[in-house]
């Protein structure tokens, strides 16, 4: 990057008095090293920066390939099956072959657009208001920013398209051990059908709904707040002990959102597993019981609360709010909109998600997974059976 760049420090000392540290500009311009507290910041030549990110980005792009836990590159795979060449279902982790083509002119580019006054929020917490507003115009008012300071001329303001539909990836998951304990070779499949953005009420119906879903692996252990009593415990692992994982997830957009269960079986039992999940799908629009309800209510509310109790959390949830809805509702209000959840509302957004088309993601062996069509059908049906099937031979 530039010399002018000016690299800040901010730190809450112990009684959460907020300073400004020194203006490390001119120790970088002798590139020295400046160490305090852990930190340490050193001056490179630009082309130099660029060449170890990009090992850094190879790096990461292989270790995703032949890490045990597939549940980041399954996640990739779900949004590209939901949202098909479009918004959040374009590649988030960067292709290899591109590697290469980023350079300083794409990425002052994309800073150039996106990190405009307009997309940013300056949040605070344990600090005054009127000091973070004095430090904001002292520091920030006036400046011109390395990548320049035109305006934003490429701005993507595309609105994601649910189209559904399936992404496979065929491989051998059968030496994904870390050590010398080899792990049972498995096929994950994850199947989705889309819900509704975060900034539509029944956003927060969606949320206790992912939460009485519940779920994990096999091999969780019971305690305080595990969920083992949710439905993808009791229907689901409890019953079949053949399933490794079984996951419910929620992902809400500003546009849209996606609600998913993860399962994982060995290849041999996919086509079982698929149809096991399918019928909890189909489970999801029927009748809710109070008990379970109220527990998931629960559930969501205090783990809401017990997160906010971090101070790095409750910045996030400040800036992340504030940016997405220009607001900020606390706790309390979540709370009132969780417990004023009713069964009702639980088999109104579960109904409206089951008439719309799946998502299936598929990572392993894939020789016994139903068809697309079939998968489909099975989230249509009463109850959620997949179609029968008839080999001549096997």
């Amino acid at each position: 990057m530039k010399q002018s760049i000016t690299v800040e420090l901010l730190t809450f000392w112990k009684n959460w008095h907020f300073r400004l540290l020194l203006d490390l500009a001119t120790k970088m311009k002798f590139c020295s090293p400046w160490k305090s507290t852990g930190a340490s910041v050193t001056a490179r030549r630009p082309d130099e920066e660029l060449e170890m990110t990009r090992m850094a980005v190879q790096f990461e792009l292989e270790d995703l390939n032949m890490r045990p836990d597939p549940e980041p590159l399954l996640t990739e795979m779900i949004h590209e099956a939901a949202y098909r060449e479009n918004t959040v279902g374009l590649h988030r982790f960067c292709p290899p072959e591109n590697i290469a083509k980023i350079d300083r002119a794409a990425l002052h580019a994309y800073l150039r657009n996106y990190y405009t006054p307009d997309r940013m929020v300056l949040a605070g917490v344990g600090v005054e208001h009127e000091r973070l507003v004095e430090c904001a115009r002292r520091h920030l008012l006036g400046l011109c920013p390395a990548w320049g300071s035109k305006g934003a001329v490429d701005v993507d303001r595309s609105v994601a398209q649910y189209t559904g539909g399936i992404v496979k990836l065929e491989r051998d998951m059968s030496n994904a051990s870390l050590g010398p304990t080899p792990i049972p070779e498995l096929t994950h499949v994850m199947v989705g059908l889309e819900s509704c953005s975060f900034l539509e009420e029944d956003f927060i119906p969606f949320a206790v709904l992912n939460m009485m879903m519940g779920g994990g692996g096999s091999f969780s252990a019971g305690g305080p707040g595990k969920g083992m009593f949710t439905r993808l415990y009791l229907n689901v692992l409890n019953r079949h002990h053949w399933m490794y994982n079984a996951t419910s997830y929620h992902h809400s957009y500003e546009d849209t959102g996606l609600l998913c269960i993860h399962a994982s079986a060995d290849p041999r039992q996919v086509r079982e597993m698929v149809e096991i999940i399918t019928k909890e799908f189909i489970l999801m629009g029927g009748a809710v019981d109070r008990v379970e309800l109220e527990r998931a209510k629960t559930q969501l509310s205090s783990m809401l609360m017990m997160n906010l109790e971090s101070r790095p959390v409750i910045f996030e949830d400040v800036g992340r709010q504030v940016l997405a809805t220009r607001s900020r509702k606390l706790p309390h209000e979540l709370c009132a909109l969780i417990n004023n959840v009713t069964s009702e509302d639980i088999k109104r957004v579960a109904s409206k998600m089951l008439r719309g088309k799946p998502a299936v993601a598929a990572l392993g062996d894939l020789s016994d997974l139903p068809t697309y069509e079939h998968i489909q059908a099975a989230l249509s049906s009463r109850d959620g059976r997949l179609p029968r099937t008839y080999r001549l031979f096997r």
